[in-house]
């Protein structure tokens, strides 16, 4: 018998099951009658996606952002790591936090901060406007300070709050 290739994943998943489960036979096939009509929802099952698609999820994290710093004299280097762990690619991604009194941006890598204090919005450059599902870009900057080398206390991706790594 040859299988074709659409057969060829759920012989190789049966297989593996049947492995898992020290050699019992698992069905490959389920009968007519316990097939549910299309449309019909299945108990136990998710409701269907109403997401948009390149929107971040409507609710949970979308995202967890990893922030260190580094300090000397006036000045401080802020290391940011985005992740998206939606399902859904984030297009357009734009960072917002709130940058400690006394500091201000100098200088930025892999994005473009606006304003320089304050209230900072970081959004994405021409090629790193996508941020896939499990997908992370690193991006970063420069800034004096007054004395105050404090982190800040949320970022939100999109509008939707990261969790902080």
């Amino acid at each position: 018998m040859r299988l074709r290739s659409s057969h060829l994943g759920a012989a190789a998943a049966t297989l593996t099951l049947a492995t898992a489960l020290g050699g019992v036979s698992v069905p490959t096939a389920v009968p007519a009658s316990m097939t549910p009509p299309p449309g019909t929802a299945v108990p136990g099952s998710p409701p269907p996606s109403t997401a948009v698609p390149g929107s971040p999820p409507p609710s949970g994290a979308a995202c967890t952002v990893r922030y260190s710093v580094y300090t000397w004299d006036t000045f401080l280097t802020s290391s940011i790591t985005i992740t998206n762990t939606g399902a859904s690619a984030i297009t357009s991604w734009r960072l917002t936090f709130p940058l400690p009194a006394g500091q201000r941006i100098t200088t930025d890598w892999n994005a473009v901060y606006s304003p320089s204090s304050g209230t900072v919005t970081a959004r994405g450059l021409d090629d790193h406007v996508i941020l896939g599902p499990g997908g992370s870009i690193a991006i970063g900057f420069v800034a004096e300070h007054t004395g105050g080398t404090g982190s800040p206390s949320s970022f939100t991706l999109n509008g939707t709050p990261c969790s902080l790594t």
